[in-house]
């Protein structure tokens, strides 16, 4: 089994792994997610799947043009690192960030860095095996996003996270803010659908698309593709299920 690079010449006729199916939502997801890669590809934007029908990819691309609100220069920042299934315990993810730190000192980066959390965390990857691979943190962000970085450059200066990112801090402070870009699959159709049921509680709310990676290092929370946001105030990166989200702002309210 080998890797696949996913680039403007075979994206159309490759799967991208998060959206995968013939149902006309998993069609219309996956090319949500197509159409965001295709306008990143300029930027450095590297996507690579295991030539396997599965959830086994990394995606990463330079600091400068992230859609995270982290600042620094001449880093390679990964977006995700997912094997799922069958595939785990397989060497897939260690595979995966070898092909990552192989690129990135071709491109002679000063280091790598990714957004873990201080605890396991749903859609993030466990920090321990970050650790367990040489990263090591570099900084914090209310309230449990940490930045790690691998390092070739021991002269070079760690990345951050912005200041409003660190205080997880929104500038609206509007009952409920979504917060969210289409660098993931599934955050449209679900943030969509959360909105509704605020809607029928009659809960003011608003739904901010970041529409490019200025827009995201400046309003986006440290997870990139989604915030929730209380009155200003970052509560989740978690997409939730209409009942789990209804527990999670009855806590709040």
């Amino acid at each position: 089994m080998g890797i696949i690079d996913i680039n403007m010449e075979n994206i159309e006729n490759n799967h991208i792994c998060c959206a995968i199916g013939n149902d006309k939502l998993n069609k219309k997801r996956e090319n949500t997610k197509k159409d965001w890669m295709k306008g990143n590809f300029d930027n450095g934007l590297k996507f690579k799947r295991l030539d396997e029908r599965g959830k086994v990819f990394i995606e990463y691309m330079p600091i400068e043009t992230v859609w995270k609100p982290v600042i620094g220069e001449n880093y390679m920042m990964i977006n995700c690192l997912w094997v799922s299934g069958k595939f785990k315990g397989k060497g897939f993810s260690v595979k995966l960030l070898d092909e990552c730190i192989k690129d990135s000192k071709n491109q002679n980066k000063d280091g790598i860095a990714v957004v873990c959390s201080n605890k396991t965390k749903a859609f993030l990857t466990d920090k321990k095996f970050y650790l367990k691979q040489g990263f090591e943190v570099a900084d914090y962000a209310e309230p449990y996003f940490e930045l790690l970085v691998l390092k070739f450059n021991e002269k070079a200066q760690n990345p951050k996270f912005s200041d409003k990112a660190k205080k997880g801090i929104f500038e609206n402070k509007s009952d409920f803010s979504f917060v969210y870009s289409n660098q993931c699959t599934f955050m449209e159709d679900i943030i969509y659908d959360l909105g509704n049921f605020l809607k029928s509680q009659n809960k003011y709310f608003e739904i901010i698309k970041l529409n490019n990676f200025e827009e995201a290092k400046e309003k986006g929370s440290p997870f990139g593709t989604f915030g929730l946001y209380y009155k200003g105030k970052f509560v989740t990166h978690r997409i939730m299920k209409e009942k789990e989200f209804e527990k999670e702002i009855s806590k709040l309210i």
